[in-house]
């Protein structure tokens, strides 16, 4: 009987403990990692899809469900869901069940964006966020906890990965200056995919080559430069993906005072016609205004004055110094 009772022993040596997960695909073809707790007297394990995807400001949803070893347990539980990485990722929602209910009360939604779909007492953890920003991209992790008379809690170490698209946007168009009183554009954008870059404009072929915005979290970003304005005229800067593609503008234009000394003026592309109009009028009434002052008198002929130079600003204007621009999309 010996040699039996160590076959038997080492049989049960063999028994697989802990964790291990399952790729399988759901009635949908969605790929689903299946993550499984297993020994002999217990089960736990969660299923959610390997990925999501879903376009920014609109909603996306989360699915989780469970399994657990504890028959008919009605105590209290906490669901939870983390973003980053699992276990010590920030939570992004918290809701608590108290013993016998099934309404799992909110205690954390970060950005009043994310809710529940499930109900953790039918093993469902579903999640739903609202209004979705680039930001949101990444991987999301699902958790339960039981408490009461039965303390347990179970984790998924995989998680969803969410993936938010967006057609391109520009986020910033400016005008630098550089020496020699020359000056370089840059245009950033944000988009996923991320977009493509290229500027147009006098004597340019279509742009320059983009370079990815440096220090940016999610890689949505991406930055075209213009190394130097030559020409007067309009310069655009074009971005576009997938999905769609924006566009923005800059003007530049040179004038020449009396003196002979020339300053510049950028304007805003968004601002169009409209800018060169109200420069103009403004323009005239600054003229005017300067006759009033000093009035040509027959024994004094006037002298020669330096023109002044209008910028974008036109709060702001300056007689003398380097002339100045603020540009934005």
């Amino acid at each position: 009987m010996e040699g039996p009772f160590r076959l038997l022993a080492c049989l049960v040596c063999i028994v697989p403990m802990g964790s291990l997960v399952r790729t399988k695909r759901d009635t949908t073809g969605n790929l689903l990692n299946t993550e499984m707790n297993s020994a002999p007297s217990q089960r736990w394990s969660m299923q959610v899809p390997a990925e999501v995807s879903a376009m920014a400001g609109e909603a996306a949803v989360l699915p989780c469900t469970f399994t657990h070893p504890h028959r008919h347990y009605d105590g209290p539980l906490t669901a939870i869901w983390r973003a980053g990485e699992p276990f010590a990722g920030p939570q992004v929602f918290r809701c608590a069940a108290a013993r016998g209910s099934e309404l799992c009360q909110t205690a954390l939604s970060l950005h009043g964006r994310f809710r529940l779909l499930g109900n953790p007492r039918r093993n469902d953890l579903t999640l739903r966020i609202e209004r979705l920003a680039l930001a949101d991209d990444g991987r999301y992790f699902c958790r339960v906890e039981f408490a009461g008379d039965v303390h347990d809690r179970y984790e998924s170490r995989q998680g969803v990965r969410l993936r938010v698209t967006a057609a391109p946007r520009i986020v910033n168009i400016s005008v630098l200056p550089g020496p020699g009183h020359a000056f370089h554009a840059l245009c950033t954008a944000e988009g996923e995919p991320p977009p493509a870059l290229a500027w147009s404009g006098p004597a340019l072929g279509n742009g320059s080559a983009a370079t990815r915005s440096p220090g940016h979290d999610h890689g949505h970003q991406v930055t075209a430069e213009l190394p130097a304005l030559a020409h007067d005229g309009r310069y655009t800067c074009t971005a576009s993906n997938s999905l769609g593609r924006a566009e923005a503008s800059v003007y530049l234009f040179r004038f020449h005072g009396a003196s002979g000394a020339s300053a510049t003026a950028l304007l805003l592309g968004a601002l169009g016609l409209k800018a060169l109009l109200l420069l103009g009028v403004l323009g005239v009434r600054a003229a005017a205004h300067h006759r009033l002052e000093h009035p040509v008198t027959p024994d004094a002929p006037p002298r020669p004055q330096a023109q002044e130079s209008s910028y974008e600003n036109l709060n702001q204007m300056s007689p003398r110094g380097p002339p100045a621009a603020v540009c934005s999309p």
